[in-house]
């Protein structure tokens, strides 16, 4: 379909049948092949293709090339959703969390081994109350930083995206969870010789995440957790001074303060489902409506 015809020795274009065929995406291999190599070389019927196709057809196809040329390549964490079926602007704003990236993760790891440390030079006190006090922080400070205009940087994305406020809450949150406990849950193991006391935080960290959480549409996202954890340390203090220099577990890791520490977590759990439309967006109570980055709205 291109080139000299060998039988007259002299050159020929596609012909203009299949060229309107090309110009409509109609055309057929191996025609199409052939006209694709042609119309490489061939000026002419570049031309003829030029002259035959729809110019409105032609801008859309280009606007949505420079799209796809423009549009951010998904990075790693990101892909991986997108693989597993998570639709593609919840995995957007899942990958742009903060506390989804590799400083904050490291930051946490960090903090684990220093702790763990720590624990395994202490022995003596019968419990890593070091280890204990600080891992149900490590996810309430990640939910913290994963909503809200002030500390999550992706904010007015999350605000204009197709998701109710809850649920993107909800979210990120199962997705701190996840990363966060399955830290802890690692440097748990780093403490065998406590056996199962060394699990004793993860109810609190149920229940400081749930209170924060449940607070945030009366307190918003920053004055929330940061008043549940400062509870939380003042409570560790509190029975660290009435237990004396040689206690052993503080009382949240008791078998009482863990029964407290579940009821707490489902109470939570219910306070937060009902104040559930404090994060949408369009809540005329919400603290944080209209708030951004550079100011108040």
């Amino acid at each position: 379909m291109s080139g000299i015809d060998k039988d007259t020795g002299t050159a020929w274009h596609v012909p203009e049948e299949d060229i309107r065929a090309y110009a409509r995406g109609e055309l057929d291999p191996p025609r199409l092949w052939s006209a694709d190599t042609h119309l490489a070389t061939c000026a002419h019927c570049r031309e003829t293709l030029a002259a035959a196709a729809d110019p409105v057809a032609l801008d859309a196809g280009w606007e949505r090339l420079d799209a796809e040329l423009d549009a951010p390549r998904p990075r790693l964490f990101e892909s991986l959703l997108l693989r597993i079926g998570v639709a593609d602007h919840t995995a957007r704003l899942l990958a742009a969390a903060p506390v989804l990236r590799r400083s904050w993760l490291g930051a946490v790891a960090a903090v684990l081994v220093m702790t763990v440390a720590a624990a395994d030079s202490a022995q003596s006190a019968g419990a890593p109350n070091v280890f204990l006090a600080l891992a149900p922080l490590l996810p309430l400070a990640g939910v913290a930083l994963s909503y809200g205009p002030v500390l999550d940087p992706t904010y007015e994305m999350a605000v204009v995206s197709p998701t109710h406020g809850f649920r993107l809450l909800m979210i990120r949150t199962l997705a701190v969870l996840t990363v966060v406990l399955g830290l802890n849950g690692i440097a748990t193991l780093a403490l065998p010789s406590y056996g199962l006391r060394a699990l004793a935080w993860l109810l609190p960290a149920l229940a400081l995440t749930g209170t924060g959480l449940a607070l945030t549409p009366r307190l918003g996202p920053v004055l929330a957790p940061g008043l549940v954890g400062t509870v939380w340390v003042t409570l560790l203090a509190a029975t660290a001074s009435s237990a004396g220099p040689h206690h052993g577990a503080l009382a949240p890791f008791t078998p009482a303060g863990q029964g407290v520490a579940a009821a707490v977590a489902v109470l939570a759990a219910g306070l937060l489902y009902l104040a559930r439309d404090g994060f949408d967006a369009s809540s005329p109570w919400k603290p944080f409506r209209g708030f951004t980055r550079g100011g108040t709205g």
